[in-house]
């Protein structure tokens, strides 16, 4: 029903004349929240998984290049990556859109628990209404920049796989920022908040041990069992929990420990991801982290190896620019829901276990503050290349944690649109003030070099690998 109407409704013409005022601009995203909203549903369904997003990427570029941007695909090795640009000269502000699904994740767009045959992955984290939203920006930015015959350029960057692939890494690693003034970005969630808010660096990595394989019941003093040497490794770390800085976050999922308990596996393989709001103090827990699988193998008689597979830096906050964002989204306001999205919300309120926020708070903006989020972002590693600025609205239900089945429900209907929508209007206004005024970008610029050190040298904490473009095969 939606994929037959979708192209129709991207490419149908919408014309307004800008004025001086931020309602042109609101007026314009405003009527195309059919085309929004269209696109954020079609990426839902798709649900792509990191560096498989062939689908979802080729619709954003495709729209993007019907509105006169100049497209180029598959950038920094990564074969969904994109960049657009429209306008010329400076300056250059740039929108990131992802689009990339979570692996595990399975639930149709309905309030109660339901599962959508053979789906595998799902939208759990709403980077399908990021990339609308972002896309919706940015065109309604292109109308302004045509409109008022401002000097600048608008680059929008197509980054994958945030979700453990790093993306964005490889791009700025691969110097597509090093031209771009101030990235602005955005995130779903069950806030509007633009809070100045870092997050955690963090590592992950494979590792994987390598045994001897016999008969469980036959022989098993021929055998060396690899799942051994993983589980012995997951207890050194969790014995390892209580010795490290109370702000550190260790999780791992066993990928592969055997298929029959008869046989020895002679091969295992764990994923771990290591946290930390410092970038220094991820790499010094990592060295104990590698310290103990070695341990594991040679106490079970195994051998590891190990394959880093993403890494990403703390995001820098920006205040100057925080607090432009923060004005811009109380100039928009937040998210009023019709008939039916209060009794979808109720009812998702109901599953939700001791929600930190009532319903109603999605028609509120969340007081500014400068805090510490637990989560992380390959947006970190953007931060500390150009100065960044981002958002969250409430494209879910207030209390919703994201990864969860309640916030891929939202992300695919209007509840979640409609969030899309306040993102599109907050970063289209706040991109425009930042087209029109150079003592604001003069100031953020002067901030971030501050902030950052002079002395400061980029180092990817993924190391010189190359893209991991099979990590959720």
């Amino acid at each position: 029903m939606l994929r037959g109407c979708l192209l129709a409704i991207i490419l149908a013409p919408v014309s307004l004349a800008f004025g001086q005022d931020g309602d042109d601009i609101v007026d314009f995203i405003d009527a195309r929240y059919e085309s929004t909203a269209e696109m954020a549903r079609e990426i839902w369904e798709y649900a792509e998984v990191g560096y498989q997003e062939t689908k979802s990427s080729n619709l954003l570029q495709q729209t993007l290049d019907t509105e006169g941007f100049a497209v180029k695909p598959g950038v920094a090795g990564l074969p969904t990556a994109f960049v657009a640009t429209y306008g010329s000269g400076e300056p250059v502000i740039a929108i990131l859109a992802e689009f990339d699904a979570l692996p595990g994740i399975n639930q149709d767009a309905v309030p109660t628990r339901l599962l959508i045959d053979e789906k595998t992955a799902g939208h759990a984290c709403g980077h399908n209404l990021f990339a609308a939203g972002s896309i919706g920006a940015a065109i309604a930015i292109k109308h302004w920049l045509d409109e008022s015959g401002a000097s600048g350029t608008l680059k929008i960057l197509g980054t994958p796989a945030e979700e453990g692939g790093s993306g964005k890494v490889y791009m700025v690693r691969d110097g597509l920022l090093d031209d771009v003034d101030i990235a602005l970005h955005w995130h779903a969630g069950d806030r509007n908040s633009a809070a100045a808010t870092t997050t955690l660096a963090n590592r992950s990595a494979k590792f994987r041990f390598r045994g001897i394989s016999a008969h469980a019941a036959g022989a098993p003093e021929k055998a060396r069992s690899a799942l051994d040497g993983v589980e012995a490794f997951n207890n050194m770390v969790n014995l390892m929990r209580e010795h490290v800085p109370q702000e550190t976050r260790i999780h791992y999922v066993i990928t592969s420990g055997g298929v029959a308990p008869n046989v020895v596996p002679d091969y295992a393989e764990v994923f771990y991801y290591l946290r930390h709001p410092e970038a220094v103090m991820v790499k010094e827990l990592w060295e104990r982290l590698e310290s103990a699988a070695k341990g594991a193998a040679m106490g079970t008689g195994t051998q590891v190896d190990w394959e880093i597979i993403h890494g990403n830096h703390p995001l820098l906050v920006n205040e100057t620019l925080a607090r432009l964002m923060d004005s811009k989204l109380r100039q928009v306001g937040g998210v009023t829901y019709n008939e039916y999205e209060q009794e979808f919300a109720e009812t998702v309120y109901e599953s939700l276990d001791r929600p930190e926020l009532a319903l109603g708070s999605q028609e509120q903006v969340q007081p500014y503050e400068v805090r510490l989020g637990y989560g992380s972002t390959d947006v970190g590693d953007v931060s500390i290349a150009v100065p960044t600025v981002g958002l969250s609205t409430a494209t879910w239900v207030p209390g919703t944690s994201a990864h969860s089945w309640q916030s891929t429900a939202a992300s695919g209907m209007s509840i979640g649109y409609k969030g899309a929508q306040v993102a599109a209007k907050t970063l289209a206004l706040t991109a425009i003030e930042l087209f029109e005024n150079a003592e604001l970008r003069a100031a953020a610029r002067a901030e971030f070099e501050e902030r950052r050190g002079v002395d400061f040298q980029y180092e990817a904490l993924l190391g010189d690998r190359p893209p991991p473009l099979d990590y959720r095969n």
